[in-house]
Formats: C-alpha cells, sequence, structure tokens
C-alpha cells in the first residue's frame, strides 16, 4: 500500500511540475563548454565535470562521450540514476548532493571503482545488491543518506558487498566482514525495518509538497517581492521536493533580475572594423591564434600557417582569400591579415594538417610579367587608342667555336681579288729579276 500511495504521489507532483519552467538539461553545447580542457573535443572526453547545472536528468553521455573515465555530477537536481550502462571504461562517478532515492541501474559500469552518493535520499539499501556485478568497486560514499541512520546498516553493506575496501572512507577490516556474515540475516531485517519508517515519512513530506505545489499554481501570476518573502520566509525540508522548489524560485527571481539588467541603459560593444575608410583592409587577430606569413622562402606562392585546435571539426573553419588580404573565421572569431602582394583567388589551396591540425593557406602570386608579354598591348589616351605589336625579346645562342673564325662569302670574294693582284705583280717582278751569282742559294 505505500508504493502504490508514493508512486501516486510522484505521479502527480509531475503533473504539477510540467506547468512549471523546464529545468536545464545537458546538451551538446553544455559539454562543448565543460570539455574546452580536451580542445571542445566530446568524443574522446575521459574527465567531464557538470556540477552546480541544476540537472534534472542524466541523459546524452551514453552516445556522446563512451570514454569517460571520470564523471562529476554532484550539486544538481538529479532523482535517477539512469543512461549510463555504456560507459564501459567509467571509473569514478560521483553523484553527491542529488535528489536521488534508489541505488540502480550501474549494472553496466564494468571498471566502476569508486561511487560517491553523499547527502542524497537513499532510503531503501536493498539496492546496494545491484552493485555485486561491479567487480571492481572499491569504495562506496553514502554518508548523509537516510539509510545510513538505519540499525544494521554498516553489516548489511559490508556483507553484500565482498569487493567493497572502503565504507564511507573507512577501510573494512577482515574481522569486520567475518562478522557482518555472520549477522547477516539480522541486519537484513533492521534494514528493512528502517526503510519501512522511512517511507512513511516519505509519504508525508510528499503530501505536503503537493498542497503547497497546488497553491503556486493558483498563484502563478502573482510574482510580486510579497510572494518571494512569503517563499523564503517559509519553513522548509530536506527533501527533493523542496530542493526543486528552491531551485526553480532561484531561478525565477535571476530571470527577473537579467530582464531588468538588459532593459537599463548599458554601453554597446563596438563593432569590428576591417576596412578603413579608404576600403584598406585593416590586420585583425579576433580570434588570438598563432599564425606565420610567409613570402620570402617562395618566390612564386604566399604561404599562410594558421594553428588550429587539433581536433576542432573542420566546419569550425571558414577561408576567405581575396587579392590583397586573406580572411580565416574559426568559430565565428576572425583573423584578417593584409597581404604583402597581388594574389591569384581562383588558384588558392587551403588544407589541414594531418599530424597537427595546423591550417595551411598556399596563394601563387599574380604573375605580371606573363601580362606584360601579350603580343599586343592597348595603351589609352584621353584622345585615342593606339595599338603597339609587342616585340617579344628573342635570345641568341652562342656556340663555342675552334679554329680560325669563319669570314663572310664577299669578304672571300674581295680576298680572291686582292690575290690576282698580289699574284700578277709578283710576275711583274719575277721579270725583272737579275739573279746574284754570289749569292748562294737557300738550302
Amino acid at each position: 500500500m505505500q508504493y502504490l500511495l508514493f508512486f501516486r504521489g510522484v505521479c502527480n507532483l509531475g503533473a504539477l511540475r510540467g506547468e512549471k519552467k523546464k529545468m536545464p538539461r545537458i546538451t551538446i553545447e553544455l559539454l562543448r563548454k565543460r570539455c574546452e580542457h580536451n580542445e571542445g573535443e566530446i568524443s574522446t572526453l575521459e574527465e567531464l565535470s557538470l556540477h552546480q547545472e541544476n540537472i534534472e536528468r542524466i541523459e546524452l553521455l551514453n552516445q556522446a562521450c563512451r570514454d569517460l573515465r571520470i564523471l562529476l555530477l554532484q550539486y544538481n537536481l538529479i532523482s535517477k540514476i539512469e543512461n549510463l550502462h555504456k560507459l564501459k571504461k567509467l571509473e569514478y562517478l560521483n553523484l553527491a548532493l542529488n535528489n536521488i532515492e534508489a541505488i540502480e541501474n550501474l549494472e553496466g559500469l564494468e571498471s566502476l571503482q569508486k561511487l560517491d552518493l553523499t547527502v542524497n535520499f537513499v532510503g531503501d539499501l536493498r539496492g546496494v545488491k545491484t552493485l555485486r556485478g561491479n567487480e571492481h568497486l572499491e569504495q562506496l560514499i553514502l554518508t548523509g543518506n537516510p539509510c545510513c541512520d538505519y540499525e544494521g546498516y554498516r553489516q548489511y553493506v559490508v556483507a553484500t558487498l565482498p569487493q567493497l575496501k572502503e565504507l564511507d572512507m573507512t577501510r573494512i577490516e577482515r574481522s569486520e566482514r567475518i562478522k557482518a556474515l555472520q549477522r547477516y540475516a539480522e541486519a537484513e531485517g533492521d534494514v528493512i525495518r528502517g526503510y519501512r519508517k522511512y517511507a512513511a515519512i516519505r509519504q508525508a513530506q510528499r503530501s505536503r509538497r503537493e498542497s503547497l505545489e497546488t497553491s503556486e499554481i493558483t498563484d502563478e501570476n502573482n510574482d510580486s517581492a510579497d510572494e518571494d518573502a512569503a517563499f523564503w520566509n517559509s519553513t522548509s525540508q530536506h527533501t527533493p521536493e523542496d530542493r526543486v522548489a528552491i531551485a526553480r524560485r532561484t531561478m525565477k527571481q535571476q530571470e527577473r533580475r537579467d530582464g531588468k539588467s538588459s532593459t537599463s541603459n548599458q554601453p554597446k560593444k563596438s563593432a569590428l572594423r576591417l576596412f578603413s575608410p579608404e576600403g584598406r583592409p585593416y590586420n585583425v587577430n579576433q580570434a588570438k591564434v598563432a599564425f606565420r606569413l610567409n613570402d620570402e622562402d617562395d618566390r612564386e606562392n604566399v604561404t599562410l600557417d594558421v594553428t588550429v585546435y587539433k581536433h576542432l571539426d573542420t566546419s569550425f573553419v571558414d577561408v576567405d582569400v581575396q587579392p590583397t588580404y586573406v580572411r580565416v573565421t574559426i568559430k565565428g572569431k576572425i583573423l584578417q591579415l593584409s597581404l604583402p602582394c597581388e594574389v591569384t583567388t581562383d588558384k588558392s589551396v587551403a588544407q589541414r594538417n594531418v599530424t597537427t591540425g595546423s591550417l595551411i593557406i598556399t596563394m601563387p602570386r599574380v604573375n605580371r610579367l606573363t601580362a606584360l608579354s601579350a603580343t599586343r598591348k592597348e595603351v589609352k589616351s584621353n584622345k585615342s587608342v593606339r595599338r603597339i605589336r609587342a616585340t617579344p625579346e628573342v635570345s641568341k645562342r652562342e656556340y663555342l667555336e675552334i679554329g680560325p673564325p669563319k669570314r663572310d662569302n664577299l669578304d672571300d670574294l674581295l680576298r680572291i681579288v686582292g690575290n690576282d693582284e698580289k699574284s700578277t705583280k709578283k710576275k711583274v717582278a719575277d721579270e725583272d729579276f737579275v739573279d746574284n751569282p754570289d749569292v748562294p742559294p737557300l738550302e
């Protein structure tokens, strides 16, 4: 009968909560915000902290963060342990200061070594039996839960979980385990009787909170300061329902304060200026990333190397190459650089380095010599347009020659004529020659 009343109370309270403002949920945006230490990469995340986020339900972690080893969810409004069975590598789970009332759905955590449930609302201690399959579980913390007040509590847990080495930060000795096993049946009876008493108390707490929720729904349009003062001056109890009500009221007040502050006159941030009044591009590094612009090593290209997070998805990076400047947008932040020379936009290439993840942009220079070597040029003047034929420069080959230099044919002809005159003169001289007998002949 008590279980039936408990279920009915939860259903009615859930119906009442449905009309209230929804609490924060675990989303991809929240995960990216909390995993900046892993360069924004979610799939390879090993440690995640989602504390103090007013989360009411565990979700999305099964699909997005399967490599988690440490999960911190303390100081939230989580009422049920769920959607964690695919985290096979999880070693430490912290659910302290939440609204958990039962130990359940932890059988799939094969590597779990430490479970922290400090200051929750665990009443049915028999749920620790579901932890027998967690062979590596060595530390369990249940301090601050109602079950800790049951007679035989420690003996029952020690006897139920033989793999435990510490319970509530106290080491379990071998002698203590032997005594707990001897008194197991008696301790189990004490735990069951303690839970029956606590279940009756919980039913009264739910009925009280249900009536308060009904009155709040009736006056839901009353947001005056008197209503807030009455709420904060009223007596609250340490129950899951009161914790949720306090969180909702706090969020409601915060929203009202934010609304007032947003309507007040606040100085507006100046818009980012990318160009001068004359149209000259500015050098802007809004993304605050390291970069290197190289225009000396390569005569053909200008290279820009931008340091980008190794695991950052390429969809968050946008490149815009213009003749006089290049702009790189990384997650909405702009890096703009003025180029030292004019480049060709249609032949520019942007690539990611597979090893480091850096972005490399190669921009070919504009070849001005090619433009000047056209066959025709158009020279524009105020009166007319004249067309001038460009005379391409012809290179002349030079050969290494061996022997006497070659002479032109004309020189040879002139030389022939000159030789005939000399020969005739020689013949005339020979006819007038008189030999001297006193001169000896040449030998």
